[in-house]
């Protein structure tokens, strides 16, 4: 063959544009047949899954011959464990104790009615026929008893009755009962947190690892609720509260609100009960709050403590009169005001300091906002709006606003001292633990405010709060109650905040006894004075040993404020 004849290249032959749409849209077409193809595919593996773990379930809950296998019930999870919750001092508050369950698989109970007839003395919290509806019901199994006791488990176990089985449990155990029961809190039947550290930590307690130490001192925990009972008893009070505080940590050694309960039986317990008055009640707290308007006024300067104010006449505004409940008709000095608690004079002390710094005063003290201790049970205060100058006048003496005892305790230890203001916590604080805090008053300030709490308790409505060798100072409340729109004759909060040793205050107790009645021994009477004082009292007698305080001779050497007030008695 030659040249010629060779058959010439075939020229590059470019695609039309025609056959380029062509080209495309037969490969979105692919794309759209590949992706149905691909949810078919993945449906059909999802029905696997479903049966497969169908499968898993019903073999791992059933034997071979249809029957339930017990050996997979018993080991699906327990409640969940729990770290363990103790006081200050490493005494168990909270912990988990191994228990059985009783569980029945209903197809193998012979004769439901005679197995319920054998099970009904040990399983008191269901009736006979409610345990026999559980045997009969067509369920593969069904809970009989979560938790049951030592001897529960043994007597069931010794009925011998087939379809009746055990599972290993855990159940949350308060081995101090009601003693700092809303403190610790509880917990559900699955060991979820409900109230209480129980419930603000139930992150922390899960992880089991380490466990909550509190700042409660279980032993002055005793004492305080002991004191408290014995007191709300004695005035047949509907109600109590009360609490210990360092007043250079800010930590909580105790705290109580009766009526309380056992938290091992909270499902049972009223809600009255469950309520905790410390933390979430809010009152107005009546004289107490004299202390706060003492020390605003004269750290505001507004006063001094030489200066006097006319106590002879009650003053009348819109419509409401302001009266001492026992009035000395006279000019009454800043210390005679306070030592004999006069609301003429601590109003008309507000009034010269005036509503704008009044409302600064107590929003520093934190009196506008929930207490921040680690409860999820805290209360809201209540503050007056419109704030009138009426209101200023009332707060004084504590009434128009309404806090918890938290608040009460925190604004006194600030200002005791040296004028710190920390908050308060449940939480035992190590020495590089303690906040700085913020300075709320000027240490003059506070040093006179403690001559004048120690002076209430030598010379005022405090005297029965006195320990000697202790050196407590401290202040009275009696507070009406609300009713509707204005306020009992016959129904009282009762009050007593005091602290010692006067001369370094390193604890505020507070002692607070709702509606309590007067009796022979109070002289007809149910102020804070009679009620709550002797409280103080006695939680101080117990517990400073407990903490190796000394007892010492009072030998403070009275200052200007003492001498104010020691002039003006010799007057009289």
């Amino acid at each position: 063959m030659n040249a010629t004849e060779r058959r010439a290249p075939h020229p590059i032959q470019l695609p039309r544009p025609r056959d380029i749409i062509h080209t495309e849209g037969e490969a979105r077409r692919a794309v759209e047949v590949g992706r149905t193809r691909l949810l078919i595919a993945a449906a059909v593996l999802a029905v696997a899954f479903l049966v497969v773990a169908y499968r898993l379930v019903n073999v791992g809950l059933w034997q071979q011959d249809g029957k339930v296998n017990v050996a997979a019930i018993e080991a699906t999870p327990a409640a969940a464990e729990r770290g363990d919750i103790v006081d200050r001092n490493g005494i168990v508050l909270a912990t988990n104790l191994v228990t059985a369950s009783l569980f029945a698989i209903p197809e193998q109970i012979i004769d439901a009615g005679d197995a319920a007839d054998r099970l009904a003395p040990f399983l008191t919290d269901m009736t006979r026929g409610e345990i026999e509806a559980k045997l009969r019901s067509d369920k593969a199994f069904v809970w009989l008893k979560r938790n049951l006791t030592p001897r529960q488990h043994s007597q069931i176990l010794r009925l011998g009755v087939p379809g009746l089985d055990f599972k290993t449990d855990s159940r949350r155990v308060y081995p101090q009962g009601g003693l700092g029961a809303h403190v610790v809190g509880f917990t559900d039947i699955d060991n979820n947190g409900l109230a209480g550290i129980e419930q603000s930590f139930d992150d922390v307690l899960r992880t089991g690892y380490e466990p909550v130490r509190l700042s409660i001192d279980l032993r002055i925990q005793h004492i305080l609720r002991e004191e408290l009972a014995r007191a709300m008893a004695a005035f047949n009070g509907i109600g109590a509260t009360g609490l210990t505080l360092d007043t250079q940590t800010g930590e909580v050694l105790a705290l109580v609100s009766l009526p309380d309960f056992d938290p091992n039986l909270a499902g049972m317990a009223p809600e009255i009960a469950r309520f905790n008055r410390a933390t979430l009640g809010v009152y107005e707290m009546g004289s107490t709050f004299k202390v706060f308007n003492t020390a605003m006024a004269l750290d505001r300067g507004a006063v001094e403590l030489a200066d006097r104010y006319d106590a002879r006449t009650p003053i009348k505004i819109n419509g409401f009169t302001i009266t001492d409940f026992k009035p000395k008709n006279r000019w009454l000095s800043v210390p005679e005001i306070f030592v004999y608690s006069s609301n003429i004079g601590s109003a008309k002390m507000a009034q010269d300091v005036g509503t704008a710094a009044q409302q600064d005063f107590f929003r520093r003290l934190g009196m506008f906002q929930r207490s921040s201790i680690e409860l999820p049970e805290t209360g809201t205060p209540t503050l007056p709006s419109p704030w009138r100058p009426i209101n200023t006048m009332t707060i004084a003496y504590g009434h128009g606003i309404a806090v918890t005892p938290v608040h009460l305790a925190v604004g006194v230890a600030a200002v005791v001292n040296g004028g710190i203001m920390r908050p308060a916590t449940l939480i035992k604080r190590q020495p590089g633990q303690i906040p700085d805090g913020e300075r709320i008053i000027s240490t003059e300030t506070s040093a006179a405010m403690r001559e004048l709490l120690r002076l209430v308790v030598r010379a005022g409505t405090g005297r029965p709060a006195d320990a000697p060798g202790y050196l407590v100072g401290g202040k009275t409340g009696t507070a009406d109650k609300q009713a509707g729109r204005g306020y009992s004759e016959n129904s009282v909060l009762a009050s007593f905040v005091g602290t010692f040793p006067m001369s370094a205050p390193r604890y505020v107790i507070l002692a607070m006894i709702d509606e309590p009645k007067p009796n022979a021994a109070s002289h007809g009477y149910a102020t804070g004075g009679w009620v709550a004082a002797p409280v103080i009292r006695n939680v101080v007698e117990r517990m400073a040993p407990l903490l190796g305080i000394e007892p010492i001779e009072d030998t403070l050497v009275p200052d200007a404020a003492s001498a104010l007030l020691i002039a003006a008695s010799t007057a009289e």
